[in-house]
């Protein structure tokens, strides 16, 4: 049984590292100034009682499962990831995490972490983001989340992003998906406890009760990063011996290599195109959350004007 004061404890302890986040990150100069930077990438603790939500958001149905799901991670981890939105009036507007927003009401939160938009000044902001990237004393969480900024709210791919920051798509990749793991490694991340080594071998790893094991081998044997890798493939090996062997896959022809890429680069996922000899075949477009089927819905022109 789940001790409720390290429930509170823990609680707690999240809370407090993301108002913290925005002392860390005004820790530099640069030629756009610290104010800037500060009011793009910093985090402000909102009540909830003074968010809207956007009218002119297309999603009206939220899955009420899922929604309770996420509600109870809430009240056990409070908001991992910070809702945006945007100063009008004495109030503000939902920019992004509408999920967050509901699930946060029905896990009874006063308040929310969210990045305040001071101004529509989407130039400004890439600016802004791509300075705070430069930070020498940023985590690989904040790095994700600015990364996942660029691309929500500037509208740029990862190969965009990468392009910017000078790095491999795969990196801004890997950095993306850490956004996809459990709440508990999420903040072991944050909190220096687990390495990016570490974490970029738990991505790979599909089945959440298996990379919520992993972690708590990790933590309780101190194992390496070569070790974790070593206990993952010994896992995956008894998983192909309870499973039957699968034909390879042919590899796809140069041109249909680069449109494959091309899709995943569109949609900031992972995309497979299948194609037969006779020309039939199949693309299959991956998303890990309602936002990020949202996104893909919306570049597929999908949702019209109501």
């Amino acid at each position: 049984m789940t001790n409720p004061s390290k429930k509170e404890a823990l609680g707690k302890g999240i809370r407090s590292l993301l108002q913290n986040i925005d002392t860390d990150l005004k820790q530099t100069t640069s030629a756009l100034g610290d104010t800037v930077v500060a009011q793009a990438t910093g985090i402000e603790r909102i009540p909830l009682d003074q968010i809207e939500v956007n009218p002119k958001q297309p999603r009206r149905d939220f899955d009420e499962q899922a929604l309770q799901e996420l509600s109870q991670s809430i009240k056990l981890h409070d908001i991992i990831q910070p809702v945006t939105v945007s100063k009008v009036g004495k109030k503000y507007q939902l920019i992004a995490g509408e999920r967050r927003f509901r699930a946060s009401k029905m896990a009874g939160l006063k308040d929310i972490p969210a990045y305040v938009r001071q101004a529509n000044d989407q130039e400004l902001l890439e600016l802004a983001l791509l300075e705070n990237l430069q930070r020498e004393n940023l985590n690989a969480i904040e790095i994700a989340l600015s990364y996942k900024r660029l691309m929500e709210e500037v509208s740029l791919t990862q190969e965009q992003v990468a392009d910017r920051m000078g790095k491999e798509r795969s990196t801004v990749t890997n950095y993306i998906r850490l956004l996809k793991l459990p709440p508990d490694i999420q903040v072991a991340v944050r909190n220096g406890k687990l390495s990016m080594g570490h974490a970029r071998t738990l991505i790979g790893v599909e089945n959440v009760e298996k990379q919520l094991f992993i972690f708590g081998e990790i933590m309780k044997n101190g194992l390496s990063v070569r070790q974790t890798e070593e206990l993952v493939r010994k896992l995956n090996q008894n998983s192909d011996k309870n499973s039957a062997k699968k034909p390879a896959k042919s590899s796809l022809p140069p041109a249909y290599q680069k449109i494959q890429d091309n899709l995943a680069s569109h949609f900031s996922t992972k995309v497979n195109l299948d194609r037969s000899k006779n020309g039939k075949g199949s693309i299959n477009i991956e998303f890990y959350s309602d936002e990020e089927l949202d996104s893909i819905l919306e570049k597929l022109s999908l949702y019209g004007e109501k």
